[in-house]
């Protein structure tokens, strides 16, 4: 790069002038890129999706050792393999769209919970909303597209599926997921806390009775 700006490592792209932005690896387990990352020498921060990573830094100072950290991680568990929590959340299958996901799915709505909270879910990665987690896992028959028209307000705790993914709401927001039931007795953010869910975090489903 020219006017005295840091060059960028091999395989990163510039996000700004604080930040760069990688395409992950096949394999790479993103909490263990997400470690690996936050422990290098002058790095501020990092992000990780299913298929990207940016980091953030200091523009006066970036970080040596990004791409090969990243790279590391491919097929890794990290050191942070043993701080991965496993959640149960109480589910009341009750919502708004458990008919019309039971009508595009042929199934009967019991057999939609059923299915449901049969997964076996793990957090791809948080966004939208403070403490909302991305859960991948969801059998292919529960998957359908974002509702044609959001509406205005999601309840706090409303569960609900969009694509191939399932989630719960932390709070009252504009939504356009398919509701399938109400989380019971969980939070999945708090003020002092943070999030309840982190990324690589497994989470069972567990029916409540009718």
């Amino acid at each position: 790069m020219s006017g005295g700006e840091p060059d960028v490592p091999v395989g990163l792209q510039p996000f700004g002038d604080a930040a760069w932005r990688v395409v992950l690896p096949a394999g790479a387990d993103a909490r263990a890129v997400l470690d690996a990352l936050r422990a290098l020498p002058g790095v501020i921060d990092a992000v990780v999706c299913e298929r990207h990573a940016l980091v953030t830094f200091d523009p006066l100072a970036p970080p040596d050792g990004v791409a090969l950290a990243i790279e590391r991680a491919r097929g890794a568990q990290g050191p942070a393999g043993s701080r991965r929590r496993e959640h149960r959340i109480r589910v009341r299958y009750d919502g708004a769209d458990l008919e019309e996901v039971a009508r595009a799915s042929g199934l009967p709505a019991v057999e939609v919970a059923s299915v449901h909270a049969s997964g076996d879910y793990v957090v791809a990665f948080i966004g939208f909303l403070p403490g909302f987690a991305y859960l991948r896992g969801l059998d292919p028959r529960l998957v359908v597209a974002r509702r044609a028209s959001p509406r205005a307000r999601v309840s706090p705790g409303s569960v609900g599926v969009a694509g191939p993914y399932t989630g719960v709401y932390p709070f009252a927001s504009p939504g356009g997921w398919s509701l399938l039931g109400t989380a019971v007795d969980f939070a999945p953010f708090d003020a002092r806390s943070g999030a309840a869910l982190a990324l690589g975090d497994r989470v069972h489903f567990v029916a409540e009775p009718p």
